[in-house]
């Protein structure tokens, strides 16, 4: 194709709060004159849900994936009819980041069932001998500081032994064992990384692996209920094989943009956290914790 669209936004880190004003250029690179019906900027702002196939029919899940809810749908004309130029040509932009009516903006946010997702979409019109041109470029949507519950410090404490592990259906396997530990609060900020310890006090059998894995639990509505699925994010190793007893072993994770956000309750769909501390014994045979936790802003 003789022309390229580029949207170069005026910020780096892509990253805007609710009421900024996004700002830009669109850069048109053209190997020759070309005339076109109208260039529009448009910035769109989707949430898209999908249910589980395991928690809803086939036919259901792709009904309701194909509809996706609207918060932001903004379209303002950048040039009427006209010539675009050989060579390059910069065309600024503004647009104000703002929801119409009583609509909410959430955070960008990239799941598995549930995707948040902000985009600038450029649009020129070309006559109908010739292809219209689309460009997109996704921008970044969080909270601003200071949103949401108060990430305080407050210890978590825990203690890991055979007996007080949930739906355990052959406990014969699961060697004696006590771990101990904290994490630092139940309420982190995204800003900052998930702090804590861990200490094996003692183990009869040897220790493989001890590792650390955050879960998204995605909560979306359907026409039967509400379908709630847990999925892994990712996973840190913070212990390799058999580990020392009685030394405390950190706990600490950075939480990683984009597949994370503020924990979010919303009329159709919920957002949440969790974290596993898992130990992986020699034999294989594993044993997990899980902590329900909170993001936010704050």
């Amino acid at each position: 194709m003789s022309l390229t669209v580029e949207i170069r936004l005026k910020r780096p880190s892509r990253i805007y709060h609710e009421g900024d004003i996004v700002s830009g250029l669109l850069v048109l690179d053209s190997k020759s004159e070309l005339r076109h019906d109208g260039i529009t900027l448009t910035m769109e702002g989707v949430i898209s849900l999908q249910l589980s196939p395991k928690s809803a029919g086939l036919i259901e899940s792709i009904v309701n994936s194909s509809k996706p809810i609207s918060i932001i749908n903004n379209v303002v004309e950048v040039a009427k009819s006209g010539k675009i130029p050989s060579g390059q040509t910069e065309i600024p932009f503004e647009l104000p980041l703002k929801v119409r009516g009583t609509k909410t903006l959430y955070e960008t946010y990239h799941g598995v069932y549930i995707t948040i997702q902000y985009f600038l979409r450029c649009d020129i019109k070309r006559s109908l001998l010739a292809k219209d041109v689309t460009k997109a470029q996704e921008f970044i949507v969080e909270y601003k500081q200071g949103v949401g519950e108060v990430a305080q410090p407050g210890l978590i404490n825990f203690e890991m032994r055979p007996e007080t592990l949930p739906n355990v259906r052959d406990r014969a396997r699961i060697p004696k064992f006590l771990v101990r530990g904290h994490l630092d609060s139940e309420v982190f900020s995204l800003s900052k990384p998930l702090t804590g310890e861990l200490t094996v006090c003692e183990c009869e059998r040897g220790i493989s692996s001890i590792e650390l894995q955050l879960v998204r639990v995605e909560t979306c509505g359907s026409a039967e209920g509400n379908t709630r699925e847990a999925t892994e994010i990712q996973n840190i190793q913070i212990g390799e094989g058999d580990v020392c007893r009685g030394i405390a072993i950190p706990i600490y994770m950075v939480f990683p943009r984009l597949f994370t956000c503020a924990t979010t309750f919303a009329p159709n769909f919920k957002i949440e956290f969790e974290l596993n501390i898992v130990i992986i014994f020699d034999n294989d045979h594993l044993v997990v914790e899980t902590f329900p936790i909170k993001l936010t802003r704050h």
